[in-house]
């Protein structure tokens, strides 16, 4: 008589056996994991401190730019002494406390506190703690803006400011030679219709013989149209990728994109 019955559940004993993967693709899956796991191992987040331009009047500072690994602290302040520390952003202004702020990292992502300063950390507007408070932490994103303090005096001395920044939160990839950045300069001199670019802001195309302006972003505009944006000289910000640039840099620099 048959063992199994037409229609009866089938036992759960059976063992099937799933096809083997080829020799290739657990290599290529090996490989991929490595890459991975080097490049991850490799990326240290990276924050870049520049002026709030919308903020005129707030005290001028020159760009700050720094790694800042798991268990590395930036601390932000008006250090009296002048012992230059990797991990200190010193402010001359006197409304920034000595020990003001601090900020770091975990798993990849940015965060501040305030350490009980007297005039109050601002997070987009928003103050973090009371005076003399220290804060909990907030998490920061790319483009928040920060002020550390309030103007003294209605800020008519500069040493009276506050100070507003803006954050670029790993963004060193834009600073990097890259094929867009190679290219700018190609498709400026080639008259080819097929090659050419519009200006972002009156949307006619970027050609030959026009008064230009390019953006150490590599990004392109006539200067008729981008010069209502440089009156914050020498700082920049672009309105495409709004990333700031110091247009009183150093040009001694050589490029390696323009090279190719």
């Amino acid at each position: 008589m048959n063992q199994f019955q037409f229609g009866a559940p089938a036992p759960h004993n059976f063992n099937f056996a799933l096809p083997a993967l080829p020799a290739e693709a657990d290599t290529a899956n090996a490989n991929a994991s490595t890459s991975a796991a080097v490049a991850s191992a490799a990326s240290v987040p990276h924050i870049r401190i520049v002026p709030h331009l919308e903020a005129p009047r707030s005290l001028h500072f020159d760009v700050v730019e720094k790694d800042v690994p798991e268990g590395f602290i930036l601390k932000i302040g008006r250090f009296t002494d002048k012992q230059a520390l990797p991990n200190r952003v010193t402010f001359k202004s006197k409304v920034v406390s000595r020990g003001h702020a601090e900020i770091y990292t975990e798993q990849g992502k940015f965060y501040i506190r305030d350490t009980k300063s007297s005039s109050g950390t601002f997070l987009n507007h928003a103050r973090l703690s009371p005076p003399g408070v220290e804060s909990k932490p907030a998490q920061l994103k790319d483009g928040d803006v920060i002020q550390l303090g309030v103007d003294y005096q209605g800020g008519t001395q500069e040493i009276y400011r506050c100070v507003k920044m803006r954050l670029e939160l790993n963004r060193s990839w834009q600073q990097q030679a890259n094929p867009f950045r190679a290219n700018t300069l190609k498709v400026i001199r080639n008259p080819d219709a097929a090659n050419s670019t519009d200006c972002c802001i009156c949307l006619f195309r970027i050609s030959s013989f026009q008064s230009l302006f390019v953006a150490p972003c590599s990004h392109v505009y006539h200067y008729k149209c981008i010069r209502p944006l440089l009156s914050n000289h020498p700082g920049f910000l672009c309105p495409l990728c709004r990333t700031f640039a110091d247009l009183d840099a150093v040009v001694e620099i050589d490029d390696p994109a323009e090279d190719e």
